[in-house]
This record gives C-alpha cells, structure tokens and sequence, in this order.
C-alpha cells in the first residue's frame, strides 16, 4: 500500500501505464511547401544537428584557447565532405533502389528521401576537417576532439529526419513505445491515403531511430564525462565517439527490419561497425603514446588559432613542452574541457544507414 495515498501499488503502475500513450504517433507528412520552395523535415532535423555541432564545437575550441569563429571556418570544409561521403557509402552498400534492376539513378542526387551513411559521413568528413584544419593552422587532433560529441548529438538529431521520413523502424511490436508507421510515397514526402482521404497505416513497430537517437545522445554526455575527468591525450575523446558509437550501432543495426546487403548472415553495416570499433581501440592507444608539436609562428604573424597566453602562462606552460608526432600542430595535453549525423507502383524508398 502507498504510504501517501493509500493506493495499491499495482494500482497506481496501471493507472500510470494508461495514463502514457498508446503509440508513438509518425508523421503523415514530411514535406512542406512555401510557393514553390519545399521544406524537408529530414533536412530540416539534418541541418539543426549540423548548427548545434558546429556551435557546441566552437565553443570548445575556443575554452581551448583558439579564436571564435575557427569551428565554422573548418567546418565549411568538413561539412560538404561528410554530406558527400555519406551519400556515396550509402550508394555502395545499398545500390539496388538506385543502379539495381528497375531502380531510378537519379534518385541518387535525391538526398531529401534519405539516405546517408554515417561512416562514410565522418570518413570524408575527417578529410575535409583535415584539409579545414591545416589551412586554418589548427590542431586537428584538437578539433576532432572538440567536435566529438556535437557529433553524437547530431547523429541524434538526424535520426529524427527519419522518422519525418517513417523510415528505420524494427521489427512489429505491442510495446507500449510502439511506432506508428505509415505506407510511404518517398517522390511525394507523404503517407499514401485510402479512399477516405487518411492516411493508410502499415503497422507498429519497434522504433530503431529512437533507440539510435537516444544512444547518440549518452554517447555525447559520455564523452563530456571522460574529457572532464581523465588527463585524456589529444584524440582519445574522438576515439571514444569512435569505438562508442558502433557498440550500439551493432545492436541497433540487427533490430532493423529495412532491407540491407548481408555478408556471412550480417548485415554489411554490422561488419563496417565490428570494424570501425577495432579503428577506434587502435586509435586510443596510439594517441595515448603520441604527443603535440609546437609549431614555431611566424615573425610578425599571428596565428588564427590558440590564442597567445600571458606571460605568466607561457613561464609555466614552456616546460611541459614535448616533441611528438608530426600529425598534430598545437601543444594540448588536455583532450577536453567542459562543455559550455497505388502502394505497389511507387519506388522503394532507401532510408539512411
């Protein structure tokens, strides 16, 4: 019995069970028009992950000591990169909906219906920030570090552009989180509609993007953690989003119900994650063993990126000075600081991997 209110306890968890919904409800529309302009809800959620990275990210840098502005210089680098390389792993693994018998080639340039590929997305992406980095005179194993976990939130945010898209949902479910998804015309952005006018419902299902989301979002909170509390190297948080991620990204990936490529019965994802995980220990371990290079500055030239320190600093600071690798530029030990990706007729839609 309740002490407070004198309910039984089964009762008081069956109220509250009715009390949640029933269902997890999807939109039936994810496109929207202003005249002729349309307005994407998957690239809406897509863009408002890329303006928080890019935020949370400057940010960082700049408690880092380098000047405001600096993520949004790289970024205009690494962000056209990611989008590409997400869109060409998302073409290699998933070919059939575009190159495939009775697929639509076309529907390659048609990023709008979904389909981008996070590894990929971050593969080209790291180029990008790669090329950001050295044309702004940046650590680039700061930068990654800084951009870490806006990544995972990104990646969360994202997620949602699928469901806008009734896209990435598992197997049929009762649950009470159950997703409502809808039959899907992917060319119009909308439900397919019965003779009634409503939208037709394919069934309830398990909602993997959730699921994916949410996992995203402990992984940033994760990687704000270890920053703050270990003596990490330069690097090390980024290796921590990459082995993170594909842990859940493995468990995810097999509730999925969409159609995929298999290799030795998983799918071809599944492998890419098992992969990238093993990518992101080695890369742990070999930051744990590397250390920054001061890059000596021009005469009579300021450098757009650590700020310089006061006197007082520079005296304490030069003799924690080491020589290191020569991938880094800048002389950070510290990895990182607090925080301030008819129904029968119509084409297949490939949702992102």
């Amino acid at each position: 019995m309740s002490a407070l209110s004198g309910i039984p306890l089964s009762t008081a968890l069956s109220n509250l069970t009715a009390a949640l919904p029933a269902e997890i409800p999807s939109p039936s529309v994810g496109v929207w028009h202003l005249g002729p302009l349309p307005i994407r809800g998957y690239a809406l959620c897509i863009l408002a992950g890329i303006v928080v990275a890019v935020w949370l990210t400057g940010r960082r840098l700049t408690r880092r000591g380098y000047r405001p502005g600096i993520a949004i210089d790289i970024s205009a680098w690494a962000v056209p990169f990611g989008i590409v390389g997400g869109r060409i792993y998302h073409l290699i693994t998933t070919p059939q909906p575009y190159f495939g018998e009775g697929g639509h080639p076309w529907r390659a340039f048609a990023i709008y219906e979904g389909g981008l590929g996070i590894w990929g997305a971050v593969m080209l992406g790291a180029v990008g920030a790669w090329i950001g980095c050295r044309k702004n005179d940046v650590s680039f194993r700061d930068f990654v570090d800084a951009a870490a976990p806006g990544l995972a939130i990104a990646q969360a945010m994202g997620r949602f552009g699928n469901w806008f898209n009734n896209e990435i949902y598992g197997a049929p479910t009762d649950l009470p989180w159950k997703l409502k998804i809808y039959d899907w015309d992917p060319s119009a952005g909308r439900a397919l509609l019965d003779s009634a006018g409503n939208p037709i419902v394919k069934g309830y299902f398990h909602p993997t993007f959730l699921y994916e989301a949410l996992w995203c979002l402990l992984l940033a909170a994760v990687l704000l953690w270890l920053g703050r509390r270990f003596s990490l190297k330069p690097g090390q948080v980024f290796a921590g989003y990459v082995m993170g991620y594909p842990v859940g990204r493995i468990v995810i990936e097999n509730m999925r119900s969409d159609s995929a490529n298999y290799i030795l019965g998983q799918r071809v994802n599944t492998w890419v994650s098992i992969l990238v995980f093993l990518f992101g220990v080695w890369m742990w371990f070999r930051f744990a063993r590397m250390a920054p290079v001061p890059v000596p500055e021009p005469a009579g030239e300021s450098r757009p990126g650590p700020a310089v320190a006061d006197e007082s600093d520079e005296v304490e600071q030069g003799d924690d000075a080491e020589a290191g690798d020569h991938l880094d530029d800048h002389p950070h030990d510290s990895a990182d600081d607090s925080p301030d990706d008819s129904a029968s007729s119509r084409p297949e839609r490939a949702p992102s991997s």
